[in-house]
C-alpha cells in the first residue's frame, strides 16, 4: 500500500501520491541561541506507475539556495508549504531518483487546529513533535503517513547540548565547540514520527541491558532524575508484557526524553517518546501514559495508518494496552476501566463516528476512549483465547505495514468463532453509542 494513494481527505494539500521516498538522509546544523538551522535534505525516491513530470514536497519557510533533481538543476517555486519542483526531464514512471535540498532559516512550527506542531524552540534547545502535520517546519518530506522511509540524521549543535532522535546513535564526534550527533533508523518510518530533541539533560538506563532486551534510555532534567526513577521503573515490564501480547519491539530501542518544560500531552515518535516536566511527578500518576506511549510503537509507529482518518486504530488500540497494563499489573481490570469509559461517553454526545471522525475530531478524547471500548467489544466477542492471537497477529502480519479500518475489521472476523460484522459496524461506523461490553 506504499505506491499509489488518494490524497488523505483531511490534509488533501499533504503528501503526494505520485511518488514515494524510501530514504532520508538530513544534515543539519542548529545554534539554539538565533534558533537558527542550515540543512541539507537528501531524498532517495521512486515515482509511481506514471511519469512523474513534477512533484511537490511539503516544507516550511526557509530560504533554498541550492535544488537538485538527480544532480540536475530543476525550476522549483516554494509557497504555502508546498514546495513544487519540475525536473529538467520528466521522470519515467517506476524510476528511482534523488532529491538534494539545501536550505537555512529560522524554523517555527506549522499552524494547526491543534495549535503549533513540529518545531519548539525551547527556553533553551528544542523539540520537535509533529503529529500530524508538523515535518514540513523542519525539513522537506512527503507528508502523509503511508510514505514511510528509513533515515539517517546528522546534527551539529553547541557541545553543550545533548541531541536525542530515534533510532541507533551511530557516531558523535566533538571539534573545537561542537559536536556532530549521527543517528540512523533503519526501520520505515513516516514524516510525522520523526521526532527531535535538543537539549541538556542527563541520561540513563532502564532495565538491564545485559538482559539482552530491547535497550531503553531515558534522557531528563537533572532535577527530575528521582521522580523519574519511580514514575519510569515498571516500563521495562510494560515491554515485557507488550512483547508477550504483541510480538518483538518493531525497532531496535527505545528512549524517553522528558523536556524540561510543561506539555500539554506526551507525543509518540518513532523508537521514541516525548513528555513534559509536569508527566513527571514521583508517584506514578502518570504511569498509564507511559504505558500508552510505549504501546504506541507497535500502533500507530510500525503498524501506520494510511491516512488520518483512521487515526482510531492507534489511539483506540494504544488506549487499550493502558487499560491491559492495569489488568495486568495489579490495577483495575480493563472490564472496570470499560465501564468507566462508557458511563462517561454516554453521558457526552454521541456525534463522532469512529472510522471517519472528520478533522477536527482527531484527538477528541471521546475517539481515545471509544475506541478501546471497540476493541474491548471484540475481546469479549472472540474471547481471551482468541482475541490475545487476533492481537498480536494485527501487530506481526502489518509490522512496518500500512493499515486502515477496512484492513482492521476483516483481520478480527478472520478470528471470531460467529459473525461479528454487525458488533464492528456498531462501535466503528455508527455515532450512537453501543450497550456496555461484558466480559
Amino acid at each position: 500500500m506504499n505506491g499509489q494513494h488518494k490524497p488523505d481527505p483531511y490534509f488533501p494539500s499533504n503528501g503526494d501520491s505520485r511518488f514515494r521516498v524510501h530514504r532520508y538522509e538530513l544534515d543539519l546544523n542548529y545554534r539554539p541561541a538565533p534558533n537558527r538551522l542550515e540543512g541539507v535534505a537528501r531524498l532517495s525516491a521512486i515515482a509511481g506507475r506514471a511519469p512523474l513530470p513534477e512533484f511537490q514536497l511539503n516544507f516550511g519557510d526557509f530560504r533554498i539556495s541550492r535544488i537538485r533533481v538527480d544532480g540536475r538543476a530543476p525550476h522549483y517555486t516554494l509557497r504555502g508549504g508546498r514546495l513544487r519542483i519540475r525536473p529538467a526531464k520528466p521522470l519515467p514512471a517506476g524510476a528511482a531518483f534523488t532529491v538534494e535540498v539545501h536550505y537555512s532559516g529560522n524554523p517555527k512550527p506549522v499552524n494547526s487546529p491543534w495549535g503549533a506542531l513540529g518545531w519548539e524552540e525551547l527556553t533553551d534547545g528544542a523539540l520537535v513533535a509533529s503529529q500530524p502535520v508538523g515535518a514540513p517546519s523542519w525539513y522537506p518530506n512527503n507528508d502523509r503517513p503511508a510514505d514511510k522511509a528509513a533515515y539517517q540524521i546528522s546534527v551539529t549543535t553547541p557541545s553543550a547540548y545533548q541531541v536525542v532522535t530515534g533510532g541507533r546513535l551511530l557516531t558523535r564526534t566533538t571539534r573545537a565547540s561542537t559536536t556532530t550527533w549521527v543517528y540512523e533508523q533503519p526501520a520505515p518510518t513516516p514524516s510525522y514520527l520523526v521526532g527531535l530533541y535538543i537539549g541538556k539533560c542527563q541520561t540513563v538506563l532502564l532495565g538491564d541491558p545485559g538482559l539482552g532486551g530491547t535497550p531503553q534510555t531515558g534522557h531528563i532534567p537533572a532535577h527530575l532524575i528521582t521522580p523519574f526513577s519511580r514514575d519510569f521503573a515498571r516500563q521495562p515490564q510494560m515491554m515485557e508484557l507488550f512483547e508477550e501480547l504483541l510480538g518483538p519491539f518493531p525497532f531496535g530501542e527505545y528512549t524517553v526524553v522528558v523536556v524540561d518544560e510543561e506539555l500539554e500531552v506526551p507525543v509518540e515518535a518513532q523508537g521514541m517518546s516525548l513528555f513534559g516536566t509536569n508527566h513527571v511527578d514521583g508517584a506514578r500518576g502518570f504511569e498509564r501514559l507511559v504505558a500508552h506511549e510505549l504501546a504506541h510503537q507497535w500502533f500507530g509507529n510500525s503498524v501506520t495508518v494510511a491516512d488520518w482518518q483512521h487515526i482510531w486504530l492507534n489511539e483506540g488500540l494504544a488506549k487499550y494496552a493502558e487499560w491491559l497494563w492495569s489488568e495486568r499489573s495489579g490495577g483495575r481490570t480493563a472490564q472496570d476501566l470499560a465501564a468507566v469509559a462508557h458511563r462517561e461517553l454516554a453521558g457526552r454526545p454521541q456525534d463522532l463516528k469512529l472510522a471517519d471522525p472528520g478533522r477536527k475530531r482527531m484527538f477528541d478524547d471521546r475517539l481515545y476512549e471509544r475506541g478501546a471500548l471497540a476493541v474491548h467489544a471484540v475481546r469479549c466477542a472472540l474471547g481471551d483465547i482468541a482475541f490475545f492471537k487476533m492481537l498480536r497477529a494485527w501487530a506481526t502480519v502489518h509490522r512496518h505495514g500500512v493499515v486502515n479500518t477496512l484492513m482492521f475489521t476483516t483481520h478480527v472476523e478472520r478470528y471470531a468463532p460467529r459473525p461479528i460484522g454487525e458488533l464492528i459496524r456498531a462501535w466503528v461506523y455508527e455515532f450512537r453509542l453501543p450497550e456496555l461490553p461484558v466480559h
